[in-house]
């Protein structure tokens, strides 16, 4: 799904490999608060390798002799890769559990301490992530790609685990939009519901940069502050003020994940998402609204924080960047390699 979108900066005339190891690829969490010490919630770091996020919380539960139900996470972390990742077990009343007598293979445990609140998934500002790639042919180019990057974030894309394997939770949404199938699995539904947010999102940023309007603020688009989640509708007769503003990096132009009240911009910006979804994803809409989706909006670009390289030898990079949650390091990497 992600070989149909447009580049920023066009496709990479770079070739090279990621993810040849799991040291190839180290993530680490940035909760962006202070843990406070007391409280009814234990948080675990642990830094994982050949481990899924769920296997890990019901090993945690079951050492704690508790609910695995009651083990909390921000996110889901990649199982082929070196991840250093927060739990959240709800231990009231009780001491915290002896965690250096727990063991498991490939998960060493970093930190535990008390917190008054409680974990939850998209709980966390960040994640740091340090990627070695190889047989990069192309050392020159990749250092301008680098610097693009660096100077202009690359799109807000999701990567290709949101859709599933060969796109299946987008085939199964569009099945359930159809009514061809009924899919009563919680989890299932929220895959299927997410995928295709995604993908309506993922199509109208890649419209706007086949239309050169990536950077060009559209009378009714919805703005967003950087680096704050509040968001506004650009007026026309604040458009040149809003279009510098952009230009400068104060504002973000965004995209909609789309909900059952529609793209909730106006005027000229909503007959281009609206025409757009129409063309393409028609068949969601009923869904949305049948499963109440609310609609809100995100960046339709991504700027990567304190950027910085590295070659290890002629082919072999070394790229470490910080990303906001919710972000996709392979949008970083699909602008820099192909």
């Amino acid at each position: 799904m992600l070989d149909k979108l447009e580049y920023l900066y066009g496709e990479p005339a770079v070739k090279g490999l990621y993810k040849q190891s799991d040291a190839d690829f180290f993530v680490k969490e940035d909760l962006g608060y202070e843990l406070d010490g007391e409280g009814e919630h234990v948080f675990i770091n642990i830094q994982k390798q050949n481990c899924n996020t769920l296997f890990v919380a019901e090993q945690l539960a079951k050492f704690a002799g508790i609910s695995p139900k009651l083990v909390g996470y921000a996110g889901l972390k990649d199982r082929n890769a070196i991840t250093e990742q927060w739990f959240g077990l709800h231990i009231p009343g009780k001491l915290t559990p002896d965690f250096s007598l727990f063991t498991l293979d490939g998960c060493k445990i970093l930190q535990v301490k008390r917190h008054t609140k409680k974990l939850r998934i998209g709980n966390l500002k960040g994640n740091f992530f340090s990627l070695v790639l190889r047989d990069v042919d192309n050392q020159a180019e990749a250092e301008q790609r680098l610097n693009f990057i660096q100077a202009s974030g690359v799109p807000n894309y999701f990567g290709e685990q949101r859709f599933g394997k060969d796109n299946n939770n987008i085939t199964q949404a569009m099945l359930w939009a159809k009514g061809e199938i009924s899919v009563k699995d919680r989890k299932k539904r929220s895959f299927y519901l997410s995928a295709a947010r995604s993908a309506i999102f993922n199509g109208i940023v890649s419209k706007r940069i086949k239309q050169k309007l990536n950077t060009t603020v559209l009378c009714g688009d919805i703005l967003q502050l950087v680096d704050r989640g509040s968001w506004f509708v650009a007026e026309q007769l604040e458009l040149e003020t809003l279009q510098q503003r952009v230009m400068n990096n104060e504002l973000n132009i965004t995209a909609p994940m789309l909900g059952d009240n529609g793209p909730q911009t106006k005027d000229e910006a909503l007959s281009f998402e609206q025409q757009y979804i129409d063309n393409n994803w028609s068949e969601f809409l009923t869904l949305f609204k049948q499963e109440r989706m609310e609609t809100s909006r995100r960046s339709s670009l991504l700027r990567p924080k304190n950027i910085n390289w590295t070659w290890q030898d002629s082919k072999t990079l070394q790229v470490e960047f910080w990303l906001p949650a919710g972000s996709y390091a392979t949008a970083v990497l699909r602008e820099l390699i192909s």
